[in-house]
C-alpha cells in the first residue's frame, strides 16, 4: 500500500502522469529485449519469476486495480488472465503456485505483449479522456508505477540466474564503457577504507518527505543510538577475497549456527555467481562471464555471509536505524533530492568502483544487509483490502536491506525505502558495508 500527500496527487498533471506511465511501461520492456523468446519462459528457482510471467502480472496489477474499477465499460483482455498472473493475492482468489511459473508456455510471448499493449491504450485513454478521476486514482496510479519499478529490479536480477543456468553462459549484453573499464584496475588501486563517524542520540528515521513512500516506511519517529561509525564505502571483491582465502567458508567461528549449515549443505565457497576457471576467480555478469573485479563491490552474497565476514573482519552490520541515520547525517542527496553520484539502473546493470569522496556509495550498486529485523514501525497499521497484503503480511523472519542497487530504477529509491529478504537470499545485488 502507499502513501501520498496531497499535493503529489493532482488531476491538472494528465501530461505529466500520462509521460510517466508510458516511460515505465516501455522501461520494462526494454529490459526484456534482448531475450529471445524462450528465455522469457524459465524459471530456474522458486525465488525467480520467467521475465514473461513479470510482463503479464505488472499489466494485471493495472487492469485489476485501475481499469476495473475507474474505466466505465473496459473489457478485459482475457478471462483467464486474473488466475495466471495474480501474485500473492488471497483477497483477488486462487492463482498459479509461485513455483509453477514457469510451466506458463502459454499464454506466448506474442499474446502477452498484446495484453500489455490492450493495458496500455485502455490507461492512456482513461489518463487523456476523464477529468474527474478522485484522489484514489492517482494514488493507486502511483503505486501502480511503484510496484513496476520494484518489478523491473526483479527483472533486471531474474534475467541474470536465468542466463547464468545455462552452460553457454551467455551475455546478456555487450559491456560499455562503465564496465570496461572496471577491468583495468587491481587491488592495490583500491583506496583504503576508513570509519565515518556518527553521533549518537535521538535520531529521526522513517519517511519524512513529500511525496510517495510505501506503509512500512510510515510512521517516521525517533530511536536512540549510541554513538557509532559506518564504513565510507562498501566492501570491494579484493576485500572478500581475502576473507576467502583465510578459510572464511571452512571456519564456523565466523558464523551464525543456521548459516553455517546452510553453508556446508549447500557446498558454498564463494559468492553467488563465482567461478574459479584457469586459476583465476570469475563472476558471470550481464555481460557473460568476466574476471572478477578486485575494486568493485562484492555482491550476491546472504546475510549470512555478510555476517560472517563482518565477524572476519573484527567489525558488524549496522542496524537498518544506523543506517538510515548515517546516511541523513552524510548528506546522501542534494537540496533538491537527487542522488549524488549514485550508480543506478541503467540497461546494463552492475556495480562500479567507489569513490569514497562522493556520497559513499550510500545509494546505488548493491542492497547493504542491515542487523534489523523486518518489522512494523510503531503505529503502523494494515490497509483494508487486498492491497493490505502489499507488505504487512510479510514482516516476520526477514532482514531488511536499505540503498538500492545498480538495478533499482533512479526515482524508486529513496533513503526511508525498506527492502527485505530472508537471510539465505543471493540472486539480488546484495552486498556489506562495515559497522562498529
Amino acid at each position: 500500500m502507499s502513501q501520498l500527500h496531497a499535493s503529489s496527487v493532482a488531476p491538472a498533471l494528465t501530461q505529466s502522469w500520462l509521460s510517466r506511465y508510458q516511460a515505465v511501461r516501455a522501461q520494462s520492456q526494454a529490459l526484456c529485449a534482448p531475450l529471445l523468446p524462450e528465455d522469457t519462459v524459465v524459471q530456474p528457482m522458486l525465488d525467480v519469476s520467467p521475465p514473461k510471467w513479470h510482463l503479464a502480472h505488472t499489466t494485471w496489477f493495472w487492469e485489476t486495480f485501475l481499469l476495473n474499477e475507474y474505466a466505465p465499460g473496459y473489457q478485459v483482455f482475457h478471462p483467464d488472465y486474473a488466475y495466471l498472473f495474480n501474485s500473492y493475492y488471497n483477497s483477488l482468489g486462487s492463482r498459479v503456485n509461485r513455483a509453477d511459473r514457469g510451466t506458463l508456455s502459454r499464454p506466448p510471448l506474442a499474446d502477452v505483449l498484446a495484453y500489455r499493449a490492450h493495458v496500455d491504450v485502455a490507461l492512456s485513454a482513461l489518463l487523456t479522456e476523464e477529468e474527474d478521476l478522485p484522489d484514489t486514482f492517482y494514488e493507486l496510479l502511483e503505486l501502480g508505477l511503484q510496484h513496476e519499478q520494484q518489478h523491473q529490479e526483479l527483472l533486471a536480477t531474474d534475467i541474470k540466474y536465468i542466463l547464468s543456468t545455462s552452460p553457454l553462459a551467455p551475455a546478456y549484453a555487450h559491456l560499455n564503457g562503465k564496465s570496461a573499464a572496471s577491468k583495468e584496475n587491481s587491488a592495490d588501486s583500491i583506496p583504503p577504507a576508513s570509519f565515518l563517524q556518527v553521533p549518537g542520540g535521538i535520531h529521526r528515521i522513517g519517511f519524512q518527505e513529500e511525496g510517495f513512500c510505501f506503509d512500512n516506511e510510515l510512521a517516521a519517529h525517533e530511536a536512540l543510538l549510541a554513538p557509532f561509525e559506518l564504513q565510507n564505502r562498501l566492501v570491494t571483491n579484493a576485500e572478500y577475497l581475502a576473507f576467502l582465502e583465510a578459510g572464511g567458508y571452512r571456519d564456523f567461528r565466523y558464523w551464525m549456527g543456521e548459516g553455517w549449515d546452510l553453508a556446508q549443505a549447500e557446498g558454498w565457497e564463494a559468492p553467488l555467481y563465482w567461478v574459479h576457471k584457469k586459476g583465476t576467480w570469475h563472476r558471470f555478469t550481464h555481460h557473460g562471464l568476466q574476471p572478477v573485479d578486485p575494486a568493485a563491490p562484492v555482491t550476491h552474497i546472504s546475510f549470512y555471509e555478510a555476517d560472517a565476514y563482518a565477524n572476519w573482519a573484527g567489525a558488524r552490520l549496522p542496524t537498518e536505524a544506523e543506517w538510515e541515520t548515517a546516511a541523513r547525517y552524510f548528506g546522501a542527496t542534494t537540496d533538491e533530492g537527487t542522488w549524488l553520484e549514485s550508480n543506478l539502473l541503467d540497461p546494463q546493470p552492475l556495480p562500479v568502483d567507489a569513490d569514497p569522496t562522493q556520497c559513499h556509495q550510500l545509494l546505488g550498486d548493491c542492497w547493504e544487509w542491515t542487523y534489523s529485523a523486518y518489522h512494523a514501525y510503531p503505529g503502523y497499521q494494515r490497509a483494508v483490502g487486498a492491497l493490505g497484503e502489499y507488505n504487512g503480511k510479510f514482516m516476520v523472519n526477514q532482514l531488511v536491506l536499505r540503498g538500492g542497487s545498480c538495478a533499482t530504477p533512479e526515482n524508486h529509491i529513496r533513503l526511508s525505502y525498506r527492502n527485505f529478504f530472508h537471510a539465505d537470499k543471493r540472486w539480488q545485488f546484495t552486498g556489506i558495508r562495515l559497522a562498529r
